[in-house]
Order: C-alpha cells, then sequence, then structure tokens
C-alpha cells in the first residue's frame, strides 16, 4: 500500500471501514478518513453515499481545527484528528436533520459508541476505532465525551440562549471540554492549564456563536442571549432582516466583550501554563482575528469581510506556535 500522504481521499476509502461495519480497514486510511474529515466537510446524511460505500464528505466544517491540529507532536496527530472528527460528526447533527427525534437517534448511537469504546469493543467504524485508539494511549476521560454529547444534544431543541451565562455554560461543556481532551492527549496535567482551557472554551463558543449569525439569520433562526437583545430593544426579526443599527451592533458589542473577557482570563494563567499545553489553545488565533476584524467594521455582524477566509492563518498559527504564546 502507498503511503497515506500520497493518498486521494476516495483511494484511501477504498480500504476503510463502512459505518455498517466491516474490519478491513488499515489504520493508515482511518486517520485519513479522520483528518480529512475535519479539513474537507461534513458528512452528509442528506445525498447518497460515496461508490466506497461511507458517507459523502461536503461542506468544510473544521479547516482551523485542521491547521491547529497539524502543529501538534506528531505522536499526539492521529489522537487529535479523531477527537476533532468525533466533534465535527456531533456539530453536523443539528444542521442536517429536519426532525429532533432523528438527531436524538444520532446522539444516542455516538453516545453508545463511546460506551463501547470504554468496555473496550469498539464499532468497526473509522472515527470510532480512532478514538478506541487514543483512549487507549491516553488514558482519555471519558466524562468530557459524554458531556460533549450531552449538551450537544440539549442543543436540539433550537431555541435561542436566555442569557449570556446559558451560551458560556453550554461552550464550556462542548469547546472547553474537547480542549480537556487534548490536554489529556498532550499529557497535560495542570490546574492552571485547565483554568485556561475553560476560558478559551467559552470564548470559542461565543464567537462561533457571533460567526453563525448571518447564515442562521438566512434560515430565520436566532441563537444570540435573548437578555442582551431585550436590553438593546433588538428583536429576533431584526437579526433575520440583516439589520445593521446602532441597536444591532450594540448586542454584537456586548457578546463580542464578553469573549474577549474570556481570552483575557485565559491569558493571566500564561506564566502557569506548562509550554507543552500551548498546542491546545493554538485556537486563540482565530479567536483574535475574528474580534480584531469584527471591532474594525464597528460590530457589524453582517459585514463581507467577516465571511472571508484568512489566506495568512497558517502563517499566523505557525508564528503563535513558534513563539510558545497563546
Amino acid at each position: 500500500m502507498a503511503p497515506v500522504s500520497g493518498l486521494r481521499l476516495p483511494r484511501a476509502l477504498r480500504a476503510a471501514t463502512s459505518l455498517r461495519g466491516t474490519s478491513t480497514a488499515t489504520a493508515a486510511a482511518r486517520q485519513q478518513y479522520c483528518l480529512q474529515l475535519v479539513r474537507s466537510g461534513q458528512v452528509s446524511h442528506c445525498t447518497p453515499p460515496s461508490a466506497h460505500g461511507l458517507p459523502r464528505l461536503t461542506r468544510n466544517r473544521d479547516y482551523e481545527g485542521f491547521l491547529s491540529s497539524l502543529l501538534f507532536p506528531s505522536e499526539s496527530c492521529s489522537s487529535v484528528f479523531a477527537i476533532r472528527a468525533f466533534n465535527v460528526e456531533l456539530s453536523q447533527v443539528k444542521d442536517s436533520v429536519s426532525q429532533k427525534t432523528i438527531g436524538l437517534m444520532r446522539m444516542q448511537f455516538w453516545r453508545k459508541v463511546i460506551e463501547d469504546i470504554y468496555s473496550d469493543i469498539p464499532p468497526q467504524q473509522p472515527v470510532a476505532m480512532e478514538l478506541w485508539k487514543a483512549v487507549k494511549r491516553h488514558k482519555l476521560t471519558k466524562r468530557w465525551f459524554m458531556r460533549i454529547i450531552d449538551d450537544r444534544e440539549k442543543n436540539l431543541d433550537d431555541k435561542a440562549y436566555r442569557n449570556i451565562q446559558e451560551l458560556e455554560s453550554y461552550a464550556e461543556n462542548t469547546q472547553s471540554s474537547l480542549i480537556y481532551l487534548m490536554l489529556e492527549v498532550l499529557g497535560v496535567k495542570n490546574v492552571h492549564a485547565d483554568h485556561a482551557a475553560s476560558h478559551i472554551g467559552k470564548a470559542q463558543g461565543i464567537v462561533t456563536c457571533l460567526r453563525a449569525t448571518p447564515y442562521h439569520s438566512t434560515r430565520r433562526k436566532v441563537y444570540l442571549p435573548v437578555d442582551i437583545c431585550l436590553l438593546h430593544g433588538v428583536s429576533q426579526e431584526d437579526f433575520i432582516r440583516g439589520s445593521r443599527e446602532k441597536n444591532v451592533r450594540d448586542v454584537i458589542f456586548d457578546v463580542a466583550s464578553q469573549a474577549h473577557v474570556h481570552l483575557q482570563h485565559a491569558r493571566s494563567f500564561c506564566k502557569d501554563v506548562p509550554l507543552k499545553a500551548h498546542p491546545a489553545f493554538l485556537q486563540t488565533v482565530v479567536l483574535d482575528r475574528y474580534l480584531n476584524r469584527i471591532r474594525k467594521v464597528d460590530f457589524d455582524v453582517f459585514h463581507p469581510s467577516l465571511q472571508k477566509r484568512n489566506s495568512m492563518l497558517s502563517f499566523s498559527l505557525y508564528i503563535r506556535s513558534w513563539k510558545k504564546t497563546y
């Protein structure tokens, strides 16, 4: 078999385990599947499967996570991609189902997968097999996986956050839990790193909510905290019609400011965080860039410039990694 680096995805997937479960996949093909799932897109359950029997990979899902994962120590990369692939699988459920019942079934599937992994009987599915290897290699904590599943399941209710604290709680249970798992992959057990991870995860969850607002608005959905909207006299309809009035921008300012506060708190632990923890915190590069860009457009969340991909992101991540700062 040719080296994985020389394979295109369809060729690698010929050997990959199908979701119906055959045991013919090589470890290299499973790793390639996870990597491509993170880099290239989500699994679409609404389109026919590929000729190789696996679900089709469609739109980009976690390209920024893909780039930052490449800067982990080489011995950790496959585990990090497995964790990120698991997160992609869960994060795409809400947008890909038309009925909550179907979403609940998919969440239950992944809950059963994690139970089976920790019972040492992983299903023959690429992400599950790679997660099983990561759990065994790094003694990953089951609670973090379950917390991610539980809160993403609750989020299927499709309701706006009642207040900023509710958004922060969701971010802590999903994004921060993901970072805790990456710290375990890196072998970091440090209370200061955990505190930084908590705040970075909250900042990331808040920024993700802001970045997704234009997309959600086109689907007549608004998830921004209700209490902040009411404070500024802004209705959901204002966001749905793409209003760029000052009171709408004031809502965005308040929400973005909370993300900035969490980043500052995370950095207050910098001197006490072990250097080997820093790869898990590289997402701060993305958060910094978004918060700076939205400030420059006066907190107009619908400004076209905010939707452009950062062509210098890989370079910025490398520099931050080389400096060992976050």
